[in-house]
């Protein structure tokens, strides 16, 4: 027995989280994204076999993967600068509404049930599936990017919806880029910087929003973080970041875009299950 868990579930568990992270790091430098559309349907399965209580499962998965997608989202930027794919620019405007839209997420973490979560996850990745693999450029509003104010807004919308749905923003903010006819892998760089603040600073507001949820939580846990979840799996979606990123830079962009939407979709119809 470990922590009160037989020896062979905690081996699978084990196992499991690995294999996630493995799948995660690749994830990350390939779309852009921190990882979390795989990390939260992951460790949703595993916190089920631990008996969390559902009033508090959901958060934990998105606390958790918000935590262990910070190193893969900084690791996924500092791959892409190099190749000098991101828009600075954008990055320097959306950092504050961003962040300001993740502690309002965080907030919401420490009442809302987690059907408002399960909902937001499954609402927004099968809005952006739908975009990547039906719409293509027929969707694209403009062929420039707006001014400071609509940049803003759309900064706070991606900040608030990735904490509400443990990711790095960069489902989210691709979609918007592309929108405004940015090429996607442009679109995919610039989604890895964004990422890096709103990760690091969900993190802590979910820690902190879990704190009156401890009873419920499993053991050492750190608010609505499993330390357990985040020292297995972040080093190993980390290390196997690079691999997607050089595989991103030599898929052509339509080939980029469908492989993209199809795993969102796939996670899309993997939440609505849930709340089926």
């Amino acid at each position: 027995m470990i922590l009160g868990y037989p020896l062979s579930e905690i081996v699978w568990l084990v196992v499991l989280i690995l294999a996630g992270g493995v799948v995660t790091g690749v994830l990350a430098g390939l779309f852009g994204i921190g990882g979390g559309g795989i990390i939260v349907p992951v460790l949703y399965e595993v916190f089920g076999v631990l008996h969390v209580s559902d009033d508090v499962r959901m958060q934990l998965c998105i606390g958790t993967s918000l935590a262990i997608i910070v190193p893969t989202t900084l690791r996924a930027y500092m791959h892409h600068k190099k190749k000098g794919a991101a828009l600075p620019g954008v990055i320097r405007v959306w950092v504050v509404p961003a962040v300001t839209g993740v502690v309002l997420g965080a907030v919401i973490a420490a009442f809302a049930p987690s059907a408002v979560f399960k909902i937001a996850f499954v609402g927004f990745t099968a809005f952006i599936s739908a975009k990547m693999l039906f719409a293509g450029d027929r969707w694209n509003f403009s062929e420039t990017l707006p001014g400071r104010a609509v940049l803003s807004f759309y900064g706070f919308t991606v900040g608030l919806m990735s904490s509400l749905i443990g990711v790095s923003g960069g489902a989210i903010s691709n979609a918007v880029l592309t929108l405004y006819g940015q090429p996607m892998h442009r679109a995919v760089a610039t989604s890895a910087g964004i990422g890096v603040p709103i990760t690091i600073v969900g993190a802590v507001g979910y820690a902190i929003a879990g704190w009156p949820h401890m009873a419920q939580l499993p053991p050492l846990s750190l608010g609505f973080i499993s330390v357990i979840g985040f020292v297995l799996m972040a080093p190993v979606s980390s290390f196997t970041t690079g691999y997607g990123v050089r595989l991103a830079h030599r898929m052509p962009r339509r080939k980029l875009e469908i492989a993209f939407g199809i795993f969102l979709m796939l996670v899309a119809l993997r939440f609505l299950a849930t709340l089926i």
